[in-house]
């Protein structure tokens, strides 16, 4: 855990948090208020701890939220590949994000996106996702990200230890990020 007065200088001007899975609730807490801002997260598969204590903030898991004039939606966990709870099917994550999009639309239509920034814990297939089944990407997110025009996608979940990883990629007009360790995002 880093030293909170170390975090408060190199994090100073940090407005928000966000999550987007397997982290402990109380390191969470812990860095939100030391740099004192809100928090937005999406659980990821390991987060089942987050039942009996979850973290102060808000879950985007299914949720529009607006912070500052940026709106923000997120889907939690990974493809199933054991009997944890925060895994889901390729075909329950279709139907989460139609639902989504059936939401989103009119907001879609009225401004050009659904949402601005999408987090989820899992990868979208073929985007910084793993041969292995824990970490294959989702592909419902695809149709997603193109019908709902996000800014970004974040993501984490598949680690980055190797620096020769790829991180950003463009997907049509979304810039999809995993930000395993850490990323920080200026957003104009």
């Amino acid at each position: 855990m880093e030293n909170a007065a170390h975090l408060r200088r190199r994090y100073s001007d940090i407005e928000l948090i966000i999550s987007c899975g397997d982290l402990p609730a109380h390191y969470l807490e812990y860095l939100t208020s030391i740099l004192n801002v809100p928090l937005f997260f999406v659980r990821g598969n390991h987060d089942t701890q987050y039942t009996e204590r979850p973290p102060g903030g808000d879950d985007l898991h299914m949720h529009l939220r607006t912070y500052r004039g940026v709106s923000f939606f997120g889907i939690e966990g990974s493809v199933r590949y054991s009997s944890s709870a925060i895994q889901y099917s390729q075909g329950e994550m279709r139907r989460m994000t139609w639902r989504a999009m059936l939401r989103m639309m009119p907001r879609r239509l009225r401004t050009g996106r659904g949402v601005d920034i999408f987090v989820a814990h899992a990868p979208a297939k073929g985007i910084h996702d793993r041969e292995d089944l824990p970490h294959n990407g989702i592909a419902a997110f695809l149709p997603f990200m193109r019908a709902m025009k996000p800014r970004y996608m974040l993501h984490g979940h598949t680690h980055t230890w190797d620096n020769r990883d790829i991180v950003r990629t463009q997907y049509e007009e979304t810039c999809v990020m995993n930000i395993n360790p850490v990323t920080v995002l200026e957003i104009d």
